[in-house]
């Protein structure tokens, strides 16, 4: 186990457990294939508990003061302030993106806080105007809903714990998270916070195991009344149809394939600075991540060139390393998906322009890797790569660019460059993001 790596553990019922009836599973570090420590997985026992505990949480969670919430979620938020160093650390051990960019994240996830804070303080409810006046009174009262069960992935894993954790919080719910399998120790670190900031015992637990029997033992469980899922598409519809079978409540934030339209005036330093930046951050293993870039022709040449020269010259390492500019993929599977991607784009005779292979030697590392002239049917045109792979197409006209960009049913997220301010209301119109 890595010195400065915590001892791994499940939260249940207020109690940290070092050891759970479902076994145990590595946590690796992606940047060199060494175990970070070992995950007590949680069996029906740990996770009836947990569900459990959750119950009797709310009861006493629910009736706390909307300021007192507020009170104490903008402790936790201090609370990773003072200890955003310590936490970014294991953050990046655990999931591998450079440490720079896991310091912002644990401080986003303090800015997040605040936010959801404040909100405790705005649960407003309303009066509804009376049919009959005189004799019936209608008003709404905001009350909240439950226990809820928040499942997060291993990209973000501070960010997506603290922002599920601080409104189920801040509106009077308890939670049982779990958080990926991948990266356990940072979701340890957030629930202490919040635990050190004054959030009953029993109101906020953790557990982690197999997938499958968590999210089903759990959506099935009568304490928990609502599911909150990020992950992906095949993940968000299973979770959705367990939760409708027993009439629950259920957001779901899904996968993406976002594209980029640089349009023919656009400022080209400053669009290829910040397409980069959006790209390989995370190594693309972000659910806004740009993948499909529609570049006017005029400038197509010019972008593909100094896009792929700017790809190319990142430098991959240790997330550690203050040098490193992309980390790795988190785990192994990603390697394997990668490489299946970029083959089926070639066999169907893609250009490669730079990468397209795993890098020699320990870790998870991927090149960043730029495809041009990927037909439609490629497999990276349809499904989200969730990786360093960016696709170039030129286009004519703005219709064109837009009709393509709108060709998916991943509307998550979109990106745009222009000057012209025309332009760019009409992009905002019309692609649907």
């Amino acid at each position: 186990m890595t010195s400065s790596y915590p001892q791994l553990a499940l939260h249940v019922a207020g109690q940290w457990l070092p050891r759970a009836s479902g076994g145990e599973r590595p946590v690796i570090n992606p940047a060199t294939g060494e175990v970070l420590g070992l995950l007590p997985l949680a069996g029906p026992a740990e996770l009836n508990a947990a569900a459990e505990a959750a119950e009797r949480g709310f009861k006493q969670w629910r009736h706390t003061l909307a300021q007192e919430r507020y009170a104490i979620v903008r402790r936790t938020a201090d609370l990773l302030r003072e200890r955003t160093r310590t936490i970014a650390e294991v953050l990046t051990l655990e999931q591998g993106k450079p440490l720079s960019e896991s310091l912002r994240e644990v401080g986003l996830c303090a800015d997040i806080l605040d936010f959801q804070a404040e909100e405790a303080k705005r649960l407003y409810g309303r009066i509804v105007p009376p049919r009959v006046p005189g004799i019936l009174s209608q008003s709404v009262i905001r009350q909240p809903i439950g226990p809820v069960a928040a499942f997060t992935p291993w990209n973000f894993p501070a960010n997506l714990p603290s922002r599920k954790l601080g409104s189920s919080l801040a509106a009077g719910c308890s939670v049982v998270i779990k958080p990926a399998e991948e990266t356990p120790a940072t979701c340890m670190l957030i629930v202490q916070a919040f635990l050190d900031a004054g959030v009953p015992p029993e109101a906020i637990n953790m557990v982690c195991g197999d997938p499958a029997q968590v999210s089903e033992l759990l959506i099935a469980h009568p304490a928990i009344q609502k599911a909150s899922l990020t992950g992906s598409v095949a993940v968000g519809k299973l979770l959705g149809r367990q939760c409708a079978e027993r009439v629950k409540r259920f957001t779901g934030e899904l996968g993406g394939h976002a594209p980029v339209i640089v349009c023919p005036d656009a400022d080209l330093p400053f669009a290829l600075k910040n397409s980069l930046a959006a790209k390989f951050r995370n190594a693309g293993q972000v659910c806004a991540s740009p993948i499909r870039f529609y570049v006017h022709r005029s400038l197509y040449a010019d972008w593909a060139e100094r896009f792929s020269a700017a790809a190319r010259a990142l430098r991959l390492g240790s997330g550690l390393d203050p040098a490193t500019q992309m980390g790795p993929l988190s785990h192994a599977r990603r390697l394997d998906d990668m490489e299946r991607f970029v083959s089926d784009a070639l066999d169907q005779g893609s250009e490669l322009l730079c990468g397209g292979h795993r890098v020699p030697g320990p870790g998870f590392f991927f090149e960043p890797t730029v495809l041009a002239h990927a037909p439609d049917t490629a497999l990276v045109q349809q499904q989200e790569p969730f990786g360093p792979i960016a696709v170039l197409q030129p286009y004519d006209e703005l219709d064109e660019a837009i009709a393509r960009a709108n060709a998916l049913p991943y509307g998550l997220g979109a990106y745009a460059f222009t000057r012209d301010l025309h332009t760019a209301h009409r992009l905002g119109q019309e692609i649907e993001a």
